[in-house]
Formats: C-alpha cells, sequence, structure tokens
C-alpha cells in the first residue's frame, strides 16, 4: 500500500513539473453520454446526503412551512438552470460555468470562476466523503476510535471512485446510474408509503399551524434548503462527453432539476405530515424516523436509512467528474499548465481525474474530517459560481446574438437578473469566515495565474 502511495506521490510531482510542451495529448473527449445518461449524472450530483438531515434541520425552522422553503428555493435555483440550458445549448464546451465566463468577460475572469469552480467541486467532494464515514461507522457499528476509522474510511472512498473515473465516462456512468438508481428508489418509496398511511387515515393535524415561526422561519429554511439543490451544473461540465450536446445537455439538465425538485417537495411533504416538525427538527434521521409512523418495516426503513450511503457516494462521483473537467478545460486554454488537459487512449482527463482524487483525500487528512472545517467556503463558491452564469448569459446575449441557440430562457431578461440578484442576497445569509476563506483561495488564485501567465510568456 505504502509503495502504491509513493508512486502516486512521485507521479503527481512529475506532473506538477511538466512545462507545457511536455504535454502529451491533448484531444477532445469522446462523447459516450445520451440525454438520460447525463440526466443520471446531474441527479447524482444534486441528490446528496442534505435531503436525508437538511430535511429535517429545516423544518426545524420553518415548520410545515419547509413545504415552501423547498419550493422556493427550487425555484430560485431552476433562475440559474434556465439560463444554464441557454448557454450549454450553444457552447457545448466542457468546462460549464468556466468556459462561460471565459467566453463573456475575458481569460481572468474565466480563470477566477473556474479556480473557484474546481475547488468547489473537491471541497463539496471532501465534505460529502466525511458524511459518508459517518454513515458507513454507524450503519456497520464500527468505533470510530480517535478518527482514525472515520478519516480511512473518508480518505478510501473517493480514491475508488477515482479508480473507476479514470476507466473512462461510459464505467463512471454506469457506476453512478446505479447508485442514483437506488437513491431515487428510496426517495419515491417513501413519498408513496408516506402518502398513502396520511391519505387513508384522514389526519393531517402536523400541518397545523403552517407558519409556526413566521415567513421569517420559512425564508430561514429556503437559505438553508437551496444547497441542496446545487449540482445540476456538472451536467454542463461533462457537456464534452454528451452525445448532440446542442439538445440534449439542456434537456438533460432541466429533466434533472425538475425529478429532483419533485422528489424534495414530495419528502417534505410527507415528512412534516408524518411527525411533528419539532420533532422532526432534532432527528438525525429524519426520513427514517417520520416513516417509522407509517410502517414497521425493518426492511423498508433501513433500506431508505442506507440509501445516503449511496446518495453520498453517487454525490462524491459526481463532483470528481465535474472538478476533474473544470481542471481540464482551463488546462486547455492554458490559464493552468497544459499537462493537466492530457487525455488518455480511454478519452479520460487522467492527470485532471488524479489531481481532483488526491487532492479531495489530502484536505480531509490535513483537516483530519472537521467536515465543518472543509465546508467553510463551499457556499460562497457556489453562489458566485451561478452569480457568473447568469452574468455570462446577459453579456453573451448581446455579444454574441447570432449564436445558434436551441433553448432560450423565458422571460428574458427577467429571469438571469432575478437569478443575479438572488444569488447576491444569500450571501448575507452566509457566515464571514466562508467569504474570508474563499477571498484567501481567490488571492491565491490570481498570484497562480499571474506565475503561469509569465511562464507561458517566457516559454514562448
Amino acid at each position: 500500500m505504502s509503495e502504491k502511495i509513493i508512486k502516486l506521490t512521485h507521479r503527481i510531482v512529475i506532473l506538477i513539473g511538466k512545462k507545457k510542451n511536455d504535454t502529451e495529448i491533448m484531444a477532445d473527449l469522446k462523447r459516450h453520454l445520451g440525454m438520460w445518461g447525463a440526466a443520471s449524472i446531474g441527479i447524482g450530483a444534486i441528490i446528496g446526503a442534505g435531503i436525508f438531515v437538511l430535511s429535517g434541520v429545516a423544518s426545524g425552522f420553518a415548520g410545515p412551512a419547509v413545504i415552501l422553503s423547498f419550493l422556493i428555493a427550487g425555484l430560485v435555483a431552476f433562475l440559474t438552470a434556465l439560463s444554464s440550458a441557454e448557454l450549454s445549448s450553444f457552447i457545448t464546451e466542457a468546462g460549464g460555468s468556466y468556459i462561460y465566463t471565459h467566453k463573456a468577460f475575458g481569460k481572468f475572469w474565466g480563470f477566477v470562476v473556474g479556480w473557484m469552480q474546481s475547488f468547489d467541486y473537491i471541497v463539496g467532494a471532501s465534505a460529502i466523503s466525511v458524511g459518508f464515514a459517518g454513515y458507513f461507522i454507524y450503519f456497520t457499528g464500527i468505533p470510530p476510535f480517535a478518527q482514525n476509522v472515520t478519516i480511512i474510511v473518508a480518505v478510501a472512498m473517493p480514491l475508488v471512485l477515482t479508480l473507476i473515473n479514470l476507466k473512462g465516462i461510459k464505467e463512471a456512468s454506469g457506476t453512478n446510474n446505479l447508485l442514483v438508481g437506488i437513491k431515487v428508489t428510496a426517495l419515491s418509496l417513501f413519498i408513496i408509503v408516506g402518502l398513502f398511511f396520511l391519505l387513508s387515515h384522514g389526519n393531517f393535524s402536523n400541518y397545523y399551524p403552517f407558519f409556526p415561526n413566521g415567513f421569517a422561519g420559512m425564508f430561514s429554511g429556503t437559505a438553508l434548503i437551496f444547497f441542496a439543490f446545487i449540482g445540476f451544473n456538472t451536467i454542463t461540465m461533462i457537456a464534452e462527453e454528451v452525445k448532440d450536446p446542442e439538445k440534449n445537455v439542456p434537456r438533460s439538465l432541466i429533466l434533472a432539476f425538475l425529478i429532483c425538485t419533485i422528489l424534495y417537495i414530495g419528502v417534505s411533504v410527507v415528512e412534516v405530515g408524518l411527525v411533528d416538525w419539532k420533532i422532526i427538527g432534532t432527528s438525525d434521521a429524519p426520513l427514517e424516523l417520520a416513516l417509522s409512523v407509517a410502517t414497521s418495516n425493518i426492511f423498508l426503513l433501513k433500506f431508505v436509512s442506507i440509501s445516503a450511503l449511496f446518495a453520498t457516494a453517487s454525490a462524491t462521483m459526481a463532483s470528481i467528474l465535474g472538478g476533474s473537467r473544470a481542471i481540464f478545460s482551463m488546462a486547455r486554454q492554458r490559464v493552468i499548465p497544459g499537462v493537466l488537459a492530457k487525455i488518455s487512449k480511454n478519452g479520460v482527463p487522467t492527470n485532471a481525474v488524479l489531481i481532483s482524487g488526491a487532492a479531495i483525500a489530502l484536505i480531509i487528512i490535513v483537516t483530519k474530517g472537521d467536515l465543518q472545517l472543509i465546508a467553510s467556503i463551499f457556499n460562497f463558491g457556489t453562489l458566485m459560481t451561478f452569480f457568473f452564469i447568469n452574468m455570462s448569459l446577459l453579456q453573451l446575449r448581446k455579444k454574441m446574438p447570432e449564436s445558434n441557440r436551441t433553448f432560450k430562457v423565458p422571460l428574458y431578461p427577467v429571469t438571469p437578473i432575478l437569478g443575479v440578484i438572488s444569488c447576491f442576497a444569500l450571501v448575507f445569509y452566509l457566515k464571514m469566515n466562508a467569504i474570508i476563506a474563499a477571498g484567501v483561495w481567490i488571492v491565491l488564485g490570481v498570484i497562480a495565474y499571474e506565475y503561469n501567465k509569465r511562464r507561458e510568456t517566457n516559454a514562448d
């Protein structure tokens, strides 16, 4: 095991030290995914462990009005999803918000967004991996002595998924489809069984009062729940690996978003209907608690609860896919070392995938699995990315008016403007340490950008 780690470290050191002219292969990615394959990756990225825990916490803020919290959060996120859908209909390169910002505002701002976005994927995957480790230890009953087990499991999971990603997008997509199928089935069963119980018993007393903490409580729940909708943009990151991307990327993006929104609202309706919001708001396993009211079937209860493991695994898989494609896209544009744009015979950006997987593991080890520390800048990075997606659409409508768009945002320019305003407004709900941490990362990125720019100039 130690020899493999040494070899991997040696390869990464050599990789970082290579210059631009040392790039062995730089080509286009292979198109293997159809609309449903891309949508599945989007669903995998959106539905993480959040719905299995976050819905309960949000219920504690909003009460039964958490149903509206999910609806409002979904509508706000949908504004950016629509902007992404239009942009992806005529910009079919890998890179998502990085490539959109690059074309709209130039190389520097493209780099800033891409730098933040790629790290956001890595940080997010690190946090999700720690969450996976927590669920794994809980369900297996392994004693987490001195945090060692938590860290080992958290590091092992993304490394295994990195190896799967190295095999190719088809293999990664196949694994993702299996994981997504399990968690969508679990959430669907939760909704069906819960609704049947509610309708057959006719007891809806838990829905009253609907606004126990007023509109302030509902909007607090909305701010928290908003981050359960992120992940749809992963589809635009893999646009270059989707067949007929002008049509399939925007369609799969909207399809994934709508499926997840329906599931989220369905879960919230059943959850607060079955259990008093004060109780559900303090539970670590709100779905299992709520479902236990409707059924005593142990298999079903554990299946829904254990599906959180599959949810975290598929979300990490999608994060590695998205993060590596963000790195690949920037490397191909030469804003970071071009060797990271190397493509394998299987059509995989090998070095970008390796860097992503290694960085996820490194963050977990350095922070000792401190979930709060790992996730400190995640929310800011997401809002910044969404902000620039909407701004890019406004700019590219003027800059590239003749581009053939197979999808256009309805109610333009109102939709992207509302997207910009809502992202800016939600920043005020973030903690200052998250903004400071993100600012430090951006400054480091600008320094790296200027260094690489001079290095490239001298090489020429």
